[in-house]
């Protein structure tokens, strides 16, 4: 089966070094190129592609915000130089992202990973997740590489996040996934009538809270209900005292 394929890259040695590399994948078709992301809305909707290689850094409008103004849905796979903004878009919801400069070798591991969910057919919508990661809403769901497998996580299973070098521990369903965004970035996105952040490196989802008990005058000691025992900063604990009726 071919599938249809659109570049939407600013650079124009990448854009053609991308679309030579392409080429040598016989079950694609390169139907298009844009260099902008007003283009690349336009291209998109009119050719709607199976498959989009999207820049994250573009003219006129970022590869972010070409999602959100798409009314075709394809599978996409971000490519960026150093934005982690794609990376948390990829982590979140995309399909795949390719750290500039790329070769052939990881262009491969792409496009396996991409072939195999095109002839799976629509299953998921990639850019409708994407929208929703990028959306001013709290997220509902996120989607976490496990090695070569990507795990589906609901938001409401996750019993905290935790701070580790730079990644975060995303603790859920008795297992502990690493992702490589800061955690800022989950506390910018979830509820936080759910999600307290009691310390810098702990964020914490209060329905998997067991006990908040005092630690000294100032700080209070979280315990979760799997066990696990939790020093709030002191800001956070005013935040905590300042919650409880």
């Amino acid at each position: 089966m071919t599938h249809r394929v659109v570049i939407v890259e600013d650079e124009p040695l990448a854009r053609k070094a991308l679309r030579d590399m392409l080429a040598e994948a016989d079950w694609l078709e390169v139907v298009g190129e844009a260099a902008d992301g007003l283009s690349a809305v336009e291209l998109i909707n009119s050719e709607r592609p199976d498959l989009v290689f999207l820049d994250i850094n573009l003219p006129e409008l970022s590869g972010l915000d070409v999602l959100k103004r798409l009314t075709h849905e394809p599978a996409v796979i971000f490519t960026t130089a150093h934005d982690r903004h794609a990376i948390a878009a990829f982590e979140l919801a995309a399909l795949d992202y390719l750290l500039k400069p790329f070769g052939r070798t990881r262009l491969q591991q792409a496009l396996v990973r991409a072939r195999e969910a095109l002839d799976a057919g629509p299953a998921r919508s990639a850019v409708g997740d994407a929208r929703s990661a990028l959306g001013t809403g709290p997220l509902e769901r996120i989607l976490i590489r496990d090695g070569g497998r990507i795990v589906p996580v609901a938001v409401r299973e996750i019993e905290r996040i935790d701070a580790d070098g730079d990644y975060s521990a995303v603790r859920a369903r008795g297992k502990t996934l690493l992702v490589s965004l800061p955690l800022g970035d989950f506390e910018a996105k979830l509820d936080p009538a759910r999600f307290v952040r009691i310390h810098r490196s702990h964020l914490v989802n209060l329905d998997f809270v067991d006990t908040i008990e005092p630690f000294d005058n100032s700080q209070l000691i979280v315990r979760m209900k799997d066990g696990a025992k939790l020093t709030a900063s002191r800001t956070a604990s005013k935040r905590l005292r300042d919650l409880a009726v």
